[in-house]
């Protein structure tokens, strides 16, 4: 196995940390997200900062399944 750099941690800590981000902001609300983002009028189950999280979070999982093969290889 090869050894870690900053890059790699870098890489593997984004999708907790979006994961948590999802978290916080189902539990605390949405109610800062418009400080940064349109909220528009549409009301969909796809819009809002949690489901762009949990999405932000699957995609950044790549590292994760990387890490798990070559321990497996």
């Amino acid at each position: 196995m090869k050894r870690l750099g900053a890059a790699d941690w870098l890489s593997l800590a984004a999708a907790p940390v979006f994961a948590l981000m999802a978290a916080l902001t189902m539990l605390l609300g949405d109610s800062h997200a418009g400080l940064l983002c349109s909220q528009g009028g549409a009301h969909s189950p796809l819009t809002g900062m949690a489901t762009m999280y949990l999405l932000m979070a699957l995609v950044h999982l790549a590292p994760w399944f990387r890490l798990t093969g070559e321990r497996r290889g």
